[in-house]
């Protein structure tokens, strides 16, 4: 197709070359005015501060987690990381291992960092250690949330073909990978892949497992020519919000709708930010005071009640089955306490966010402007997604916590 030969996407092309100051995945800010460098999320600084986690007030609502047995089978992932560590020299393997409790944890973006990273870039690193990178990933997702994670990572070098820039950033494998702990299948432990559009965090304690932060993106949402031609993400988001919002009776939208447009010129500037646009949760806001907003659950019906489940599970489904249904559990024992916003519209090819927001889960989906390609109104096929666990579940923080007092083990965390 004629568009397709000039590199443009759904009417809209590249922005001018140059414009950020991106290479190898790094971004360079610094000759940037004062003005301009607050704008990017400050990742470093934050991640300094006490973990508290997100919370609707600033105080953690107690006694929301527990120790428990999901049913899940840990011994594949500590084998698979084992591996991983195995295939790295000494230099490598320093570079990629951190304490479980290491600052390391928090300092991540869904853009490109403007500090030091750590980990190791998968790009860099031979295919066989990379495989086994990946492996650990594998064993510790299910086959749909795998597929989800490298779609967004191939999405990302799709970009890059796309617009024809950027070619040594906008790449494959171009995240850093960090492995916290000692693998083990009883002891705990986690690892991390970060980077643009895909940032996920796996902390796993015996049986259990906790997969938040996890953000994921993607622009464009679906790759129509080229090396990666028919990868798409978030069909299944996109689809389950839509049906939960078309099912509101007025009453109840009037409530669950706090903007019906999502232009950019018809929202409050926070709302507008050219960086997490909507978005609450992201990087750097780990502790981000987030009141309930919306239509809370205890007001739908019945059927209204299982679309909101719908639409959890489609993110929940990344994990597997027993940590996935753990989560399912804890969502529906908070269920009435369970609110959902809406911003923009509710037609086929409209942009909108939504958020589904309760004690144990934050989900946030956001239609983007454009950073890349020239769409200066957000747009469906330019999609930031995150989910978290309020109230210190996030890195599986409170779950480290009862299990080092369970253990007596003082002095850490």
């Amino acid at each position: 197709m004629a568009e397709q030969e000039q590199g443009r996407y759904r009417g809209f092309g590249p922005r001018p070359a140059g414009v950020l100051p991106l290479s190898h995945g790094l971004l360079d800010i610094s000759s940037f005015p004062p003005a301009v460098k607050a704008l990017f999320p400050q990742v470093p600084e934050a991640a300094q501060e006490p973990f508290t986690g997100i919370t609707t007030d600033g105080r953690v609502v107690p006694d929301l987690f527990n120790l428990r047995d999901t049913g899940w089978d840990p011994e594949p992932a500590a084998k698979a990381a084992s591996s991983f560590l195995d295939s790295l020299t000494p230099v490598q393997r320093k570079t990629v291992v951190f304490e479980i409790d290491a600052t390391e944890w928090r300092m991540w973006i869904n853009a490109f960092p403007t500090w030091d990273p750590h980990g190791l870039r998968l790009e860099d690193v031979e295919p066989g250690q990379r495989d086994r990178a990946l492996a650990i990933m594998r064993a510790c997702l299910s086959d749909e949330g795998y597929a989800d994670a490298r779609a967004a990572m191939k999405l990302n070098a799709a970009l890059g073909e796309l617009i024809d820039q950027y070619r040594d950033t906008l790449t494959e494998y171009g995240y850093y990978f960090a492995l916290f702990g000692t693998p083990s299948s009883t002891e705990p432990w986690g690892w991390q892949l970060w980077g643009h559009h895909l940032d996920v965090h796996c902390f796993i304690l015996g049986r259990q497992l906790v997969l938040t932060p996890t953000f994921m993106g993607a622009e464009p949402v679906e790759a129509d020519r080229g090396t990666y031609n028919g990868t798409r993400l978030f069909d299944a988001q996109r689809e389950a919000g839509l049906e939960l919002r078309r099912s509101l009776r007025p009453e109840q939208a009037r409530l669950a709708v706090v903007h019906e447009s999502i232009r950019v010129q018809d929202l409050p500037p926070d709302l507008a930010d050219l960086a997490d646009g909507r978005h609450r949760g992201g990087a750097g806001q780990d502790n981000r005071v987030i009141p309930y907003e919306g239509l809370r659950a205890a007001n739908m019906s019945s059927g209204q009640q299982e679309m909101l489940l719908a639409l959890v599970r489609t993110y929940a489904h990344r994990m597997p089955a027993g940590p996935a249904g753990a989560v399912l559990e804890d969502v529906q024992r908070h269920l009435d306490d369970t609110h959902i916003s809406w911003i923009g519209g509710a037609g086929s090819d409209d942009a909108f966010y939504y958020r589904v927001h309760s004690p144990v889960v934050l989900i946030e989906y956001d239609c983007h402007q454009g950073v890349f390609l020239d769409n200066d109104q957000p747009e469906p096929f330019h999609v930031h997604t995150i989910v978290r666990t309020p109230n210190g579940g996030d890195y599986g923080h409170d779950l480290l916590r009862r299990h080092l007092a369970l253990h007596h083990r003082p002095g850490q965390r």
